[in-house]
């Protein structure tokens, strides 16, 4: 298959020996510079002549100069070497300390849940570090918009990418406003969710998702109805703490509202486990330490976030019959 380089294969050996000799004018100085012999350096620099096709230096046996093609050479070639030079510094910082641009795409109800608490910590421990977080409920292809990761709950994610947990598994949770419940009867049953508004959300595939529960060790799905379709799980808990109706969404983003009592839970002895949020990127390579840095603060910082843990011992130690 023919291929088309803009640089040709092998125009850049010799430059770095074109540039020493043109510093010292000397051979044997430029050698002694790069740790080889003249010899070698003189057969390197006669290589990259035949390329340019020009000689590139004038030898006597006391001296050696540039002749004008050398000059325009050194006087382009210098500074490109040192841009070069200078990128792969850059680039090789990267992989040795934790710093640049980390970009991440999280769907916003991710964000009061895990980022939220921790962004500001982890920008005051890495300053080197700029994060920038895209809210999308979309799948977003990493490589081709330019993110170092995505952040998503477990089930959604790709398995040809790599997964890292940054949370515990937690439970989808019913919830609905004391006011709602005062002017409905309270579901005790799966069933009972035929009487009920139901606020729904539209999955990034365009379809509506159907609330997922476990009756009697079996995964059920039920199909539910109400005002209000969302496109993220906030806007849906928002408008249930309002009393628009009953919303499913992950514990520990209703957390806060159960607590203050602006929420009730409801049917939690039927609540599915999902495995919890996830870090993926498409690396299999070495990972960048930006990333690294952020995936072990997370998950060293996320055992101390208030909902993740506090929503499985409180649907534990609160049963549907304690709000009866």
């Amino acid at each position: 298959m023919k291929q088309n380089f803009t640089v040709r294969r092998g125009a850049l050996d010799g430059v770095e020996a074109f540039l020493s000799v043109a510093e010292h004018r000397s051979f044997r100085r430029a050698a002694a510079e790069l740790g080889v012999t003249p010899s070698a350096i003189s057969q390197v620099v006669r290589a990259l002549e035949a390329r340019v096709g020009a000689a590139l230096f004038l030898r006597t046996t006391r001296s050696v100069g540039l002749t004008e093609a050398g000059e325009r050479f050194l006087s382009r070639a210098k500074p490109a070497f040192e841009e070069l030079v200078a990128a792969s510094e850059v680039a090789g910082q990267l992989g040795e300390r934790p710093a640049g641009l980390l970009r991440l795409a999280v769907p916003r109800s991710v964000v009061p849940i895990l980022l939220e608490p921790l962004i500001a910590s982890f920008c005051e421990a890495y300053p080197a570090i700029e994060v920038e977080i895209a809210v999308s409920e979309k799948l977003v292809d990493l490589a081709a918009e330019g993110f170092d990761a995505g952040v998503r709950m477990g089930e959604f994610i790709a398995a040809d990418m790599v997964a890292v947990r940054l949370t515990p598994p937690f439970p989808f949770v019913v919830v609905g406003s004391p006011d709602y419940l005062s002017r409905r009867k309270r579901p005790e049953r799966i069933d009972d969710l035929r009487d009920h508004a139901c606020l729904r959300m539209r999955r990034s595939n365009g379809s509506v998702a159907p609330w997922s529960f476990v009756d009697g060790g079996k995964a059920v799905e039920a199909i539910v109805s109400g005002p209000l379709i969302a496109h993220d799980y906030p806007t849906v808990l928002g408008a249930a703490i309002q009393g628009a109706g009953l919303a499913q969404v992950p514990g520990p983003l209703a957390e806060a509202a159960v607590a203050d009592g602006r929420l009730q839970a409801l049917l939690t002895s039927f609540a599915v486990t999902t495995p919890g949020v996830f870090l993926y990127h498409p690396g299999k390579r070495q990972v960048l330490p930006k990333l690294r840095a952020f995936i072990e603060h997370v998950r060293y910082r996320s055992n101390g976030v208030p909902g993740i843990k506090a929503t499985q011992r409180r649907l534990r130690e609160r049963p549907d019959a304690n709000h009866s």
